[in-house]
């Protein structure tokens, strides 16, 4: 069969050709969110607040946060027995394990070893990956490229937070604290057989945002790394300019989204579902007017589950299959911004 759509990079200084008719295709897909649900009439007891300034803000009801027992790597691991479930794969034969969180169980090692050994895996490579609420599409890029090189066959994808625990929960915080929830989705990727996968991701970073929507410490920055000022002067609870993320937000999740609809030569109508990143209502409205969409076409499970971070995006995929939202041959595009900034997408052939 003759090769099309060949894609050259370079490799180590070499370029290298990368045939599209060997693609990375999503065998499975599962989430897993905490049973607690907490709802803005619970968050106007800690705090001054009411449903209808939550829900004018974010439109967010709702979010599920877990309880004291609970970790992003107990969470990962529900949903990647879920998604290995609908692979049909084995928790031995996983040859890697990559974990996109900014809430690890422990400050090192990363939590993918957790994943590892919680569910009695070979010795194979685990790492996690940093990229806060664009994640896992940065995760899936990464992924990507082992399968289609041929390093890896089978690789376990998980992006699970847990960021409730770092929450402070009073008026003086509310603007965060009443965004974010927990949960973990997780894919199972491998090789595909026909022409059906990961069409192509991209990946964009501008880092004189940092200190836009960032938690400062603990870190290398400081001397120690955490200390008991920090706590006092409260560097160690997160912060975010939401004028700033709502002006870039907008601006680059048509970008990135268009990006990948150019590089795929697809227009809007080739797509079933544009799947974004669950950072705020009013994001996903604004963007959805912008590239001229009815919000019938961009997935939105936030007013539930809130903002899960690295885990909203597998988990609405997860959430949109189960509900009929695409299916065999549909095209989806996955679609992600976050703190750093940092944004990207995905072009998908489900």
């Amino acid at each position: 069969m003759a090769r099309k759509n060949i894609n050259t990079i370079e490799y180590q200084g070499y370029q290298v050709e990368l045939s599209d008719m060997i693609r990375t295709k999503i065998r499975g897909i599962g989430h897993a969110v905490p049973d607690r649900v907490v709802t803005n009439a619970d968050l106007e007891k800690l705090m001054e607040t009411t449903d209808e300034w939550i829900v004018e803000r974010s439109g967010i009801k709702e979010r599920h946060h877990v309880d004291s027992d609970t970790s992003a790597s107990d969470l990962g691991v529900e949903a990647a027995r879920n998604a290995l479930e609908m692979a049909k794969v084995k928790p031995e034969d996983v040859e890697l394990i990559i974990f996109c969180t900014i809430s690890s169980d422990y400050f090192f090692p990363g939590s993918a070893v957790q994943i590892q050994e919680k569910m009695g895996m070979k010795n194979i490579g685990a790492f996690d990956l940093r990229a806060a609420c664009s994640g896992f599409v940065y995760g899936l890029s990464v992924a990507d490229q082992f399968v289609r090189t041929g390093a890896h066959k089978t690789v376990l994808l998980i992006g699970a937070e847990v960021q409730s625990v770092a929450l402070t929960f009073d008026t003086e915080h509310r603007d965060m604290a009443v965004l974010f929830g927990d949960g973990a989705g997780a894919a199972v990727l491998q090789p595909s057989d026909d022409e059906s996968g990961v069409l192509s991701t991209h990946l964009h970073s501008d880092g004189k945002h940092l200190q836009d929507l960032w938690l400062p410490a603990p870190g290398s920055k400081y001397r120690p790394f955490m200390s008991k000022k920090l706590i006092d002067d409260g560097l160690h609870t997160p912060f975010m300019n939401g004028r700033e993320v709502f002006r870039n937000a907008v601006t680059r999740f048509p970008e990135v989204i268009q990006e990948a609809l150019d590089h795929n030569s697809l227009s809007m109508e080739d797509v079933a579902l544009i799947i974004p990143h669950q950072a705020n209502l009013r994001i996903s409205q604004a963007v959805a007017k912008r590239i001229g969409v009815g919000m019938d076409k961009v997935y939105s499970n936030i007013q539930k589950l809130g903002n899960t971070t690295a885990a909203s995006i597998p988990i609405a995929m997860s959430e949109a299959l189960s509900e009929g939202k695409f299916g065999s041959g549909d095209n989806i595009i996955l679609a992600a911004f976050g703190a750093g900034f940092t944004w990207g997408s995905a072009a998908i052939r489900w």
